[in-house]
């Protein structure tokens, strides 16, 4: 493929040092999936792309194609998300989002519907919404746009509609106590209407908090997803804590 100029816009999900001056950005583009990029000069303190390529940042990017990594070569901030930034909560609640969608978003394959989930989900903190309930609410989309939504709403092994009071990480969802395996944990009374509240909610009108049912929505929401995407959401554990 002819290597060349190429615009591109992304959120920025982490970045790392690379040699002595440059850094590598991972970014979540909507058309081309997770692309790592290189920012020459980023470390130096007269960078011409100053705090532009920090985590959550929604950039526009010029690339120059290369054979392994593509380098920025002008990068323009589309939104910051300043508010966000300034909270310590809704800086944990975006680093588990971030995380979570680097660790299931592709290279080179478009990542639309991931990118807008993302976008939204900044969005929310951006304009206030906090709570381990968007976060939870947030991986239960994030697993939906994967194909592997957990069962809310039915027996994931007989599809029964009653009696939903046990939940199996290997069977996918909640099972009735027919079907409860070894492995498949009670649920909380509750918890399987409150999952399957925050998994249809808008991030910005999300169902009353209940604090005992948060905490738990948010634990097995996060067993579910290490198990199924065989990977540790580190800035969970703090955001959980």
């Amino acid at each position: 493929m002819a290597m060349g100029l190429r615009n591109d816009q992304g959120i920025v999900l982490r970045g790392y040092s690379f040699g002595e001056a440059d850094r590598i950005v991972v970014v979540l583009s909507p058309n081309h999936g997770k692309v790592r990029t290189v920012a020459k000069g980023v470390r130096k303190t007269k960078s011409r792309f100053g705090g532009r390529l920090e985590a959550f940042t929604h950039v526009d990017l010029v690339l120059y194609e290369g054979r392994n990594l593509d380098t920025i070569t002008q990068a323009s901030t589309i939104s910051a998300y300043p508010a966000l930034r300034s909270d310590l909560d809704a800086v944990l609640a975006a680093s588990t989002m971030v995380e979570a969608v680097d660790s299931v978003a592709q290279e080179n394959e478009p990542s639309h519907r991931i990118f807008l989930l993302l976008q939204r989900g900044l969005r929310a903190l951006e304009s206030g919404v906090r709570g381990q309930d968007l976060v939870t609410a947030f991986l239960l989309r994030l697993v939906d746009a994967i194909g592997l939504a957990p069962a809310l709403d039915h027996c994931a092994s007989c599809g029964a509609t009653e009696g939903l009071d046990r939940f199996s990480l290997a069977g996918g969802g909640v099972v009735c106590s027919n079907c409860a395996g070894e492995g498949a944990v009670r649920l909380r009374a509750g918890l399987t209407d409150y999952l399957g509240a925050l998994a249809r909610a808008d991030f910005d009108h999300l169902p009353p908090s209940d604090p005992t049912l948060s905490s738990d929505a948010i634990g097995i929401t996060r067993r579910f997803i290490e198990h199924h995407v065989e990977v540790h959401l580190s800035s969970l554990t703090v955001l959980d804590a």
